[in-house]
């Protein structure tokens, strides 16, 4: 992976396809992990500039760290809006940092093949919605774990009986 980042030709797309695709991250995550100011890392992605050999050894250092601790996460599949309320993409839990990827979906059927690429990924389980998760647990081998929101659901109806009742 590494050896094709640097060899290859467009270095930019490359690399943007290794932080977005393999490590599933963002552009602003993946600078903040590798300690590169982000400007600079949009810069090599426009291909504005070169990286220096600092830079450029401090991605690949940031490359290969993640994806060997890559290993060991926790796939949430659920809508954008949903994953855009994650603050952290690493907790820790009883001592033991786990990290968390987003699997986004809008739909049952993306939500099934996403549950399905994590857990090829290698999602040690899945955090997913209360109509996914017995379908997914017939078919995957990882705990899977259902999101009950019980606040969030309690505030909707508010809400939403706020709304309806006004019109009246």
């Amino acid at each position: 992976m590494i050896s094709s980042l640097i060899l290859n030709e467009n270095f930019s797309e490359e690399l943007e396809n290794i932080v977005k695709k393999r490590l599933r991250m963002s552009i602003k995550e993946f600078a903040k992990e590798a300690g590169i100011p982000q400007s600079t890392l949009y810069k090599l992605l426009s291909g504005e500039r070169e990286p220096n050999l600092s830079t450029l050894r401090r991605i690949a250092e940031t490359i290969v760290r993640l994806t060997k601790s890559s290993d060991e996460f926790v796939a949430v599949i659920a809508s954008r809006s949903a994953l855009n309320q994650l603050t952290s993409y690493e907790l820790e839990i009883e001592g033991k940092k786990v990290k968390v990827r987003e699997y986004p979906a809008n739909s049952f059927e993306e939500a099934v093949v996403s549950a399905v690429r994590a857990e090829r990924d290698g999602a040690k389980a899945i955090v997913c919605a209360p109509i996914l998760s017995p379908v997914l647990e017939k078919i995957l081998n990882v705990p899977i774990v259902t999101i009950i929101p019980r606040n969030d659901l309690l505030e909707s109806i508010r809400i939403a009986a706020k709304k309806g009742f006004s019109r009246a």
